[in-house]
Order: structure tokens, then C-alpha cells, then sequence
């Protein structure tokens, strides 16, 4: 079985690869078909088209921490 694997790009979206389903606040699924992989979601917050990316990242110089960060404790 296929698996699910996001990868946080540099100063970018969320690049997801594998089977997935996203669905909004309200509980709907968005449309997937006919939508390639990978699937980028916006992580800037600044996309005309949430959750997916538009390349607003780049424009507005968009800089995040990419590094997983592990708890203690």
C-alpha cells in the first residue's frame, strides 16, 4: 500500500505525495481529480487559491522554519 509522505519545502508549500484527501473547515472534500502530484498547500498564508499554493511564497519572500523540531519531556 502507496503511503502519504509531506515534505516542508525551503521558504515554500507543503509538498504531499501519496494517496490523500483534503477537506475544508466545513467538513467538505475538495476535488482532487485531475489535480497532479505532488499536492502543494500553502504554508504562507498569503495564496488566492488556500489551501493550495499559488507561488505567493516567492513574491512576498516567505521564510519558515523547515526543520522538524523535537519535544522532551
Amino acid at each position: 500500500m502507496e503511503h502519504v509522505v509531506i515534505k516542508a519545502r525551503h521558504n515554500g508549500p507543503y509538498k504531499i505525495t501519496g494517496p490523500v484527501t483534503v477537506i475544508d473547515a466545513d467538513g467538505a472534500e475538495y476535488d482532487l481529480s485531475g489535480v497532479r502530484e505532488p499536492i502543494a498547500l500553502c504554508r504562507c498564508g498569503g495564496s488566492t487559491t488556500k489551501p493550495f499554493c499559488d507561488g505567493t511564497h516567492s513574491r512576498i519572500g516567505f521564510e519558515a522554519a523547515e526543520r522538524a523540531v523535537r519535544k522532551f519531556g
